[in-house]
């Protein structure tokens, strides 16, 4: 059961983080929802590192959402993040509870995961594959649910299930 789960649990997760990502970059870039740090306004354009931290959590905050380059996407999202708690936060204290960097840590490790893990079922990037792959297959060739006859050994023919079937 949680094996059937997990594709379907990876891509909730990665939009959920992926639109709160999204937010960060909004209120940066755009000022809205409370602005940058909550100024009420946006960062101004070009700025190092604030706005393009801002840009970056936009752009790559909706690739992850939408399941679209996830893997690089992620892979950047992680690392800035690594960035702003190096660069921002980690001079205030050792540990991330004393100098408020709770939230690029998180961000920063979870991005990491879901570059690892991938995006699921539930993303642009797994249709994209599916669509190629229908392409380059051609309709002679069985399916993962068709039974293939398959030559033994000792030269004699036997059914072999599809993927799907021996997976059970």
């Amino acid at each position: 059961m949680q094996e059937k789960l997990w594709p379907h649990v990876l891509s909730l997760f990665r939009i959920v983080v992926g639109a709160l990502f999204v937010c960060h970059g909004a209120a940066t870039v755009f000022g809205v929802l409370g602005g940058n740090f909550g100024s009420g306004g946006a960062a101004p354009v070009g700025t190092w590192p604030g706005w393009w931290a801002g840009l970056i959590q936009l752009v790559g905050g909706a690739s992850v959402t939408l399941g679209l380059a996830t893997r690089p996407a992620a892979l950047l999202c992680s690392g800035s993040m690594a960035f702003a708690y190096f660069d921002v936060h980690q001079h205030r204290a050792l540990l991330p509870i004393q100098n408020a960097g709770e939230l690029p840590a998180l961000f920063c490790w979870t991005f990491l995961l879901i570059a690892i893990a991938g995006p699921g079922l539930w993303a642009l990037d797994t249709l994209l594959l599916r669509s190629r792959l229908k392409e380059l297959r051609p309709s002679t060739f069985p399916g993962p649910n068709d039974r293939v006859p398959v030559r033994s050994p000792a030269g004699g023919a036997h059914e072999h299930p599809g993927r799907a079937e021996a997976a059970e």
